[in-house]
């Protein structure tokens, strides 16, 4: 069994989120100067094969989050979720440090994008451990009726690092000249990020572990308990996540790669857009939290998914508009809908798992449906409006989430009333 000793301050709750804010800068950066990326690493004669290049290098990181789930469940669940936040911090903030110090294409050849895969495996490898341990810990900790709106800071400091990793390397463009911005000035944006892995490591140093008690009768690796004994479980998980991964990608990666290409729309206009809409989602999460803690965390899952199943033919018609009021609007009203999936999943992941194999059922439901689901989206949209020619095909791709996890929703009380009577009789 695990239990907290003490009550959660506020300088825990930074503490504990502050690695996610590093995880979603470094994700943002790397989307951000992906074109400078491309010409650094991969100087390919085809500019669009360079680029392509570049975003599989990022869709390598998401493949090693199952890896992540692997190695950071069972430190979570044997060791503590301490150990896990600290390792999986350090190591993202090394990776990062790496990249800014990475010799180039013309300066050592293929072996330089051959290192940059690397780095991005070890990286995708911690990146699955922060999340879960960091939620984790917060779920345990906080007090009973507080418990959505602890774990929903997870999400806003998921958000936050977005915002941050928009503006540090915008920031530096404008300071710097094109030239010096692809020569060493993207080094910078990657520099930063160390920074916030040490800060995070040091006020980290003092926060409170969960206490953990190990189960005698089964000394066998906590992640194989969890496949084996919970299998049921990490797939029910994975179904009340997709329209959280498959609606985050199609109107903030997908959506926004397509307006950039559109006759109106530059880089930069989708980018304003998309950002004015990630504030209003950070500002948003919080009042999720409350919601769900006053209501219950079925009711406040069901109005999200509710919403998003009405909303999201109307939305999406209104993102296909030329105008930028129109585009917003539509961008907007799928935020809403699709922040209460975002704010609400570590506490309901964390309440649905066993407490002594938390980390891993955790970790293992949470990175596979965002590597099955998340990554493959933008992919899977562009797929489905190449072959219907329809641009609406995306919104059918979420009705399809939204009704696939309602059932999950649905029993959302039972799968946590169940896990608690387990975790009484253990």
């Amino acid at each position: 069994m695990s239990r907290s000793q003490t009550r959660l301050t506020p300088r825990s709750i930074i503490a504990a989120t502050s690695g996610n804010v590093l995880e979603w800068y470094d994700f943002t950066v790397y989307s951000f100067l992906t074109a400078t990326i491309a010409t650094q690493f991969f100087p390919l004669e085809n500019r669009v094969a360079s680029l392509l290049s570049a975003f599989a290098v990022l869709a390598v990181g998401y493949a090693a989050r199952p890896i992540g789930s692997v190695i950071f469940g069972h430190i979570g669940d044997r060791v503590g979720r301490k150990a896990a936040m600290m390792i999986s911090v350090l190591l993202m903030g090394g990776g990062s440090l790496a990249i800014a110090l990475l010799p180039t294409y013309g300066q050592i050849g293929i072996a330089a994008a051959i290192l940059l895969v690397l780095v991005r495996i070890i990286q995708g490898i911690a990146v699955a451990g922060e999340y879960t341990a960091s939620g984790v810990l917060l779920v345990e900790q906080a007090e009973p009726e507080r418990r959505a709106l602890t774990g929903a800071w997870i999400a806003c400091a998921m958000i936050s690092g977005c915002l941050v990793g928009s503006a540090v390397p915008a920031g530096i463009s404008l300071l710097l000249s094109a030239e010096q911005m692809a020569d060493w000035g993207w080094r910078l944006a990657f520099g930063f990020g160390t920074l916030v892995a040490i800060f995070s490591a040091v006020i980290r140093r003092n926060i409170t572990d969960t206490v953990l008690d190990e189960d005698p009768a089964d000394n066998s690796s906590p992640v194989w308990q969890s496949l084996r004994d919970h299998s049921g479980l990490i797939g029910q998980m994975i179904l009340l996540l997709i329209p959280t991964a498959v609606i985050y990608f199609v109107i903030y990666v997908y959506a926004v790669s397509y307006l950039s290409a559109e006759p109106g729309f530059g880089s930069s206009t989708a980018l304003n857009v998309t950002t004015l809409n990630l504030i209003v989602m950070a500002l948003f999460i919080p009042v999720c939290g409350l919601a769900a803690d006053r209501f219950g965390l079925r009711p406040a899952f069901l109005a999200g998914a509710l919403a998003t199943f009405i909303l999201a033919g109307p939305c999406w018609w209104l993102m296909l508009q030329e105008d930028i009021t129109s585009v917003f609007l539509g961008q907007f009203g799928l935020t809403l809908t699709s922040t209460v999936g975002w704010a609400l999943s570590i506490t309901a992941l964390t309440l649905m798992a066993p407490d002594h194999l938390r980390c891993s059922v955790v970790a293992l439901g949470y990175n596979l449906s965002m590597a099955l689901f998340g990554g493959t989206t933008p992919i899977v949209a562009t797929y489905l409006v190449t072959q219907t020619g329809k641009d609406y095909a995306p919104v059918y791709y979420i009705l399809i989430a939204v009704l696939i996890s309602l059932p999950i929703i649905w029993r959302l009380p039972k799968l946590i009333a169940t896990t608690r009577l387990q975790n009484a009789l253990a």
